[in-house]
């Protein structure tokens, strides 16, 4: 295996969740629901974790890296954060790194009294605003993209902290669900298309919000509804809620790789099951990419939902044909190239006496770069699979997100260098295909994707981005100028 190949790196070889954020006001125990719904979303997130809590009179706030359990765990941990409203984040860093002073909530002490903000998405015009802001004498903490929203509110020259709040986020691009906290309660709110997701919930007589449905079903929660795109919801300490849209109505783009991937297949996203809407991704693949073969193969866990419904519509048999250790550690934090390279078999290995001499259609949710799916085609003709067939339940993923999700540059996206049929040759499948852009909008409970006016964002797959891209614009722009000065003084 040629290991000098441009794509032959597992570092991000699956696009990564983007961020997962809860809150709770009117709670007797707000941290510790907080860190349990957390835990609930820890899929979102992996890096990093914080959860800051109010009682009435002081903002308190935790902060760490890892996981929700290496961190929240304890008692001890939990009464460092009083009171009856908290939000909490965790995360991948997909705008500004990694390191403690990036990790959210962030807090800020305004003229109105404490500020705190936990985001998930990404402001596509955030470092031209910041350059404004710094201009103008704004002093920065952190490098996230985050801390400009907490600096647009704070020089904001409006009277009262929700109507600063909406003259900040008309000046944001981009993508965000946001929960924030003042000593007046509890703030949420979601960008006017909707591209990131926010649901709210009962808890007795406390209000949550989250990421997704799943963390209710873990604290007890009952889901409500969605937030609307463009909605902000003021929930005050008295337990009045109030409902403002201040940008209108808008037509909504939600993600639709949520129900690919981001989100837990027992979580509801848009309306619908993520866990139906991967059988019906599945049974869309069998539809249009039949292929002739002994058992179906999910690859471990992403791929199982669909792979179960491409077995229902094609008759193959579903077999567990790779299992999946759950006690690895990500690839890409591995000291060595060696020990990155040997990943996929840590965490990954064939059921041998299972497919040794099968014709294996394997089912995976994306293809990113593509050495991951080369590493486990290799792995099942190794097992002794006499056919290798690849589906996948998903367009390919041609394009880089801007709105908080952690992909390769364009020019390492596989999808975006091949056609479908040098895409099989380099993972060296039997057959490749992908599910349609229509086949995954009817699985998801469209007719077809509407090419004037799409029902998500699917930018991803289609390059059809619903937002002005101001940050990346300028930087192809100062790109062509120095290929340009580059090539003149040549």
């Amino acid at each position: 295996m040629n290991l000098t190949h441009p794509f032959l790196n597992l570092d991000g070889d699956k696009l990564r969740e983007e961020c997962g954020i809860f809150g709770a006001i009117n709670a007797a125990d707000a941290s510790a629901a907080t860190a349990l719904g957390l835990h609930a979303l820890q899929h979102r997130g992996q890096e990093a974790v914080g959860i800051t809590s109010f009682d009435g009179k002081e903002f308190f706030s935790r902060r760490g890296l890892g996981h929700v359990a290496e961190n929240f765990s304890s008692s001890e941990a939990l009464a460092e954060l009083p009171g009856f409203m908290a939000a909490g984040h965790v995360r991948y860093s997909t705008t500004g790194g990694a390191g403690l002073r990036n990790v959210q909530p962030l807090y800020a002490d305004l003229a109105s009294g404490g500020f705190a903000v936990a985001h998930n998405g990404n402001i596509s015009n955030a470092q031209a605003l910041k350059k404004n802001l710094v201009k103008n004498g704004a002093i920065f903490q952190s490098t996230s993209d985050t801390e400009v929203i907490i600096h647009l509110v704070a020089t904001s020259r409006y009277p009262t902290m929700i109507d600063r709040l909406v003259d900040a986020l008309r000046l944001v691009e981009g993508a965000y669900s946001l929960i924030v906290m003042t000593p007046e309660g509890m703030i949420a709110c979601r960008d006017p298309l909707g591209i990131r997701p926010l649901v709210m919930g009962k808890m007795g007589d406390s209000v949550v919000f989250a990421s997704e449905s799943v963390a209710f079903d873990v604290v007890g929660a009952e889901l409500i509804r969605e937030v609307e795109p463009g909605e902000l919801i003021r929930v005050s300490f008295e337990g009045e809620i109030e409902s403002l849209r201040p940008f209108g109505q808008n037509n909504s783009r939600p993600c639709i790789f949520e129900h690919v991937y981001f989100s837990r297949p027992d979580s509801v996203f848009a309306g619908r099951s993520v866990y139906a809407a991967r059988k019906a991704i599945g049974e869309q693949l069998a539809i249009e990419s039949p292929v002739e073969a002994d058992l179906v193969v999910p690859v471990p866990d992403s791929g199982v939902p669909a792979a179960i419904g491409f077995a229902q519509q094609s008759g193959v048999p579903f077999e567990l044909g790779i299992i999946r250790s759950h006690y690895v550690g990500r690839t890409f934090i591995q000291p060595s190239d060696s020990a990155r390279h040997s990943g996929v078999k840590r965490k990954h290995n064939a059921n041998r006496s299972l497919v040794a001499g099968k014709r294996i259609v394997l089912i995976d949710d994306s293809i990113v770069r593509g050495t991951t799916s080369m590493k486990i085609v290799e792995m099942m003709r190794e097992a002794g699979a006499s056919e290798v067939h690849f589906r996948v339940a998903s367009p390919p993923t041609a394009h880089s997100c801007f709105y908080g999700v952690d992909t390769p540059e364009r020019s390492k996206l596989l999808a975006a260098q091949m056609d479908v049929e040098p895409m099989r040759s380099f993972i060296k499948a039997d057959s490749l295909a992908f599910v349609s852009i229509d086949g995954l909008y009817r699985a998801v409970g469209a007719e077809k994707r509407n090419g004037k006016c799409p029902q998500f964002c699917d930018a991803c797959f289609t390059g059809d981005y619903p937002t002005t891209l101001t940050d990346h614009s300028e930087i192809e722009q100062k790109s062509a100028q120095l290929s340009f000065a580059d090539h003149k003084a040549a």
